[in-house]
């Protein structure tokens, strides 16, 4: 019976000094990277499958929803002649990097999480832009599209989390 006194007291204290880092595990900060580097792979996989319907003019497999065909079609689906799935493979390549880089930099972990923070707020707002094109300007869906859209939210409100660890 001692124990839940003592851990409420020990909570109640802690919030009082207004100090939640003791309270959170310490594996809390670790495991939202590992969540990233997830993330960061599944959007690589779905970045490079749709950069290699684009070059190499493949079906899509669109899973029955959506025309995804029409949308990599579009004039929406490159800039400069470089496809917009390339450049979003390069992008998660740049956060699993920037990632991968405070690991091995311990000294640049304030930095690496501010950098992964914007590059993931470019992403999610780009891809904001880019489904409202596909909903309101084409008229027609790609989840995979859609699937990119969720992973670089996803990993956009990870950062968030990410950068109230840093202390």
């Amino acid at each position: 019976m001692q124990a839940p006194i003592y851990y409420t007291s020990y909570i109640l204290s802690n919030l009082m000094n207004n100090n939640l880092e003791n309270i959170a595990n310490k594996s809390d900060s670790k495991s939202k990277t590992w969540i990233i580097y997830i993330l960061v792979f599944l959007g690589s996989l779905d970045a490079l499958y749709l950069t290699w319907t684009k070059l190499f003019s493949v079906d899509t497999l669109c899973l029955g929803a959506g025309k995804c065909d029409v949308v990599n079609a579009s004039s929406y689906s490159t800039i400069a002649g470089v496809p917009i799935a390339a450049l979003g493979l390069a992008m998660y390549l740049v956060i699993g990097g920037i990632t991968l880089l405070e690991r091995f930099a311990p000294h640049l972990r304030e930095l690496s999480r501010l950098a992964v923070f914007g590059v993931s707020l470019f992403g999610c707002v780009y891809s904001m832009w880019l489904t409202y094109v596909e909903i309101i300007i084409i008229e027609e869906i790609c989840i995979w599209c859609v699937g990119s859209a969720i992973i670089i939210s996803a990993i956009f409100f990870t950062s968030i989390v990410r950068l109230r660890y840093l202390s």
